[in-house]
């Protein structure tokens, strides 16, 4: 009977934990700041590194046979997932993040299927494509901010943005980013 009353008491406070980060509001001065972290993350978007990865990936297309269901199978041990790490693009976004001192808590790049090219941390999902986390750099080649929330992936509250990565103007695929609710917080109340 304890054990179930533990179980149940950290359940409790667990969800108090994610409903209030749910609530968090994006005030004027949050909104600011994360403006100025989409331009950052724009010019990420811009490095040679990420085009020519994104460029390249384009011409291959989506692995034979991998889509989301398979993706959540695949361990982040895997060589496969180390690849998306370890290319080119992968240790440009590691590196960033890891600068960032967990003001970017995670950061993803996907080909113009939605497929993924690298990323930081493995993601939950293989292809992107009909998010909007995607669809809107893609389709409109503008940025794209979605809601405050707990990422599974990254195990952090954030809130994602997204931007274009632009090939001789046209839209190639995007980039994606967590910025942490938390370092935003204390960032605005400086």
């Amino acid at each position: 009977m304890r054990l179930f009353k533990g179980i149940v008491g950290i359940a409790v406070v667990g969800l108090m934990v994610t409903l209030a980060w749910a609530a968090f509001e994006i005030t004027p001065a949050v909104q600011k700041e994360l403006d100025r972290h989409i331009e950052v993350v724009k010019g990420w978007a811009a490095d040679p590194v990420v085009v020519k990865a994104v460029l390249a990936q384009n011409e291959k297309g989506p692995l034979a046979g991998m889509d989301n269901a398979k993706w959540k199978t695949v361990r982040r041990s895997d060589e496969l997932v180390k690849g998306f790490q370890t290319n080119s693009a992968g240790q440009f976004l590691k590196t960033k993040c890891t600068e960032s001192q967990g003001t970017y808590s995670e950061a993803f790049l996907s080909g113009a299927q939605g497929e993924k090219v690298a990323f930081f941390e493995k993601t939950t999902s293989y292809i992107h494509k009909g998010v909007p986390k995607f669809d809107v750099p893609v389709t409109t080649g503008k940025a794209w901010q979605g809601q405050p929330e707990f990422d599974e992936s990254s195990q952090t509250h954030q809130v994602q943005v997204s931007v274009p990565v632009l090939s001789g103007g046209k839209a190639v695929g995007a980039l994606v980013v967590g910025v942490s609710l938390t370092k935003l917080e204390k960032t605005v109340k400086k």
